[in-house]
């Protein structure tokens, strides 16, 4: 079991390099096209003689340069549909250009009906392009003030800040050009271009883009060296351990985060994920604190913190799905479905590489597991799900109750409780769990807590001896009671749970998590 005794320090990088793999799904991106771009940038940099000091800004630039893309992706899909779709078109046109402004109105309303999609085109024209217009700048704002949190300096903030701006002057918010721009931000803009062609085309489409843009939207010089030396700079991309790779790229002192530091850099990042849907919001946070103090409730109090980190980060896979289907207000399809159920295992797929944050992924990855299999994205069950993840899967499930839905008002806190006490009873989430979070939440709850399919606690206490062999003289010698009392009681288990021997009481506990957590000891003989 997790716990939090000495627990080891995170580095910076780690935590930022995690982050990136999201912002890569948000934007229809394969995972690492971010920390490949990042290389790109410092392979620039180090051509360029440039000291660790000022290398470390590009690193922080590259790595978070599109970070605030998906903070207004409610707004975008508003307007154009799928989120990710629109973000994905950046890369096949000039942005400035007349295809991209095609591409873009024909994404306006999409998924909608045609007389709904001419309705919002209309609204579109009269109020919505100024909406959209200011989008670019406040993606640059945003991504700074997640730079500001994170503490990071004033070179990779004035990086950020100028993320979108052009060589010619013409990017956004315009107010930058040429030497003005602060170089990160050139390096990082041209490493995010140049992989993407390097990763459809190879190095010719590389030099394509770089002689295309050369003085518009790139620093010629910077464009030159590309040009120059594209084989070099690319030549190993594609067989390298890109995460490896990034991590020990990072320039000057390496940046750790300890205790509250780390904890204060996982808050700001589980906030900044929440602003994708106004529905979300101060989401991870309260499941965070919710399933600390559920810790604490359920008598594991060396687990409060891990349990906080887990609230922080179990939704950063959001990122991956589109807003059409998060804040969609009718029922979601099949295939909608499908791609929510993912959510839960692409954050552990952000947090696996790093040494530091893959436990943490991984009870992230199972706050929307069931007891009973009926949970996603694995469908496992019973004692297959630790008991970190059933604590956050009662912590989440309460939470989001809690708040409004598109489809749906938040649910009172009575009705809220009731639900949970229902999942729980009829299997599918932890009784213990599920009272430890209610009392977290400050509801009154019984300390005698009933088990699943109506098993009362000494039922639950029967079933878990019942299950690994022991005799009824063994389970009454164990829990001092009488070897009658014992019978009674695994006639009535039998019963509620519809088996008739001990095997299908074993496989019955094992399904649900009602299994011994630890091995008992030999029961001495019986008289």
């Amino acid at each position: 079991m997790t716990s939090d005794a000495e627990p080891a320090p995170v580095r910076l990088a780690e935590l930022v390099a995690s982050l990136s793999l999201g912002i890569d799904l948000g934007f229809g991106q394969p995972m690492e096209h971010v920390l490949r771009q990042c290389l790109i940038a410092l392979r620039v940099a180090e051509r360029l003689g440039l000291d660790d000091e000022a290398r470390a800004a590009v690193y922080y630039t590259a790595l978070l340069v599109n970070v605030g893309c998906h903070t207004d992706a409610h707004e975008q899909a508003k307007w154009f549909g799928d989120d990710i779709a629109l973000k994905a078109n950046k890369y096949e046109h000039d942005l400035r250009g007349v295809r991209a402004a095609v591409s873009g109105m024909r994404m306006i309303g999409a998924g909608n009906p045609p007389l709904h999609r001419f309705r919002i085109g209309l609204s579109f024209v009269l109020s919505g392009y100024r909406e959209v217009a200011d989008m670019i700048d406040h993606h640059a704002a945003m991504a700074r003030m997640l730079g500001e949190q994170l503490e990071l300096s004033s070179e990779v903030l004035d990086g950020l800040s100028a993320a979108y701006e052009m060589w010619d002057g013409k990017g956004w918010p315009g107010k930058l050009g040429g030497d003005a721009i602060p170089l990160p931000a050139r390096l990082a803009q041209l490493g995010e271009f140049v992989e993407v062609a390097q990763r459809i085309g190879g190095v010719e489409a590389v030099r394509a883009i770089v002689r295309e843009r050369r003085g518009d939207q790139f620093d010629p010089v910077l464009c030159e060296l590309v040009d120059t030396e594209a084989p070099e700079l690319l030549s190993d991309l594609d067989t390298i351990v890109t995460w490896d790779a990034v991590i020990d790229a990072e320039p000057a002192l390496t940046v750790t985060l300890h205790g509250k530091q780390f904890d204060a850099a996982l808050l700001a990042i589980a906030n900044f994920v929440d602003l994708k849907s106004p529905y979300m919001l101060g989401h991870a946070h309260a499941v965070a604190e919710l399933a600390a103090r559920a810790a604490v409730e359920h008598g594991l109090p060396e687990l409060a913190t891990t349990m906080r980190r887990a609230g922080f980060v179990h939704d950063l896979g959001r990122l991956g799905i589109s807003n059409a289907i998060w804040d969609k207000r009718a029922p979601l399809g099949r295939g909608e479905w499908e791609r929510v159920r993912l959510h839960p295992y692409l954050t552990e797929r952000m947090l696996q590489q790093s040494n530091a944050l893959a436990s943490l992924g991984a009870i992230a990855a199972e706050h929307r597991e069931r007891l009973d299999g009926s949970g996603y994205p694995r469908g496992v069950s019973g004692s297959a799900i630790s008991r970190p993840g059933r604590i956050l899967a009662a912590a989440d499930a309460y939470q989001a109750m809690r708040e409004p839905r598109p489809h749906r008002p938040a649910r009172s806190p009575d009705e809220a409780a009731a639900e949970l006490r229902a999942d729980a009873k009829a299997g599918r989430l932890d009784a213990d769990a599920v009272e430890a979070v209610l009392g977290a939440a400050g509801h009154r709850i019984s300390r005698r807590r009933d088990g699943p399919f109506g098993l009362t606690a000494r039922e639950v206490d029967v079933l878990r001896l019942l299950a690994v062999g022991l005799s009824n003289k063994e389970i009454a010698q164990r829990l001092v009671i009488t070897p009658k009392t014992v019978g009674n009681h695994v006639e009535h288990i039998y019963g509620k749970i519809d088996v008739r021997a001990r095997a299908g009481a074993g496989l019955f506990a094992m399904q649900h998590g009602l299994l011994p957590e630890e091995t008992f000891p030999a029961v001495a003989p019986v008289a």
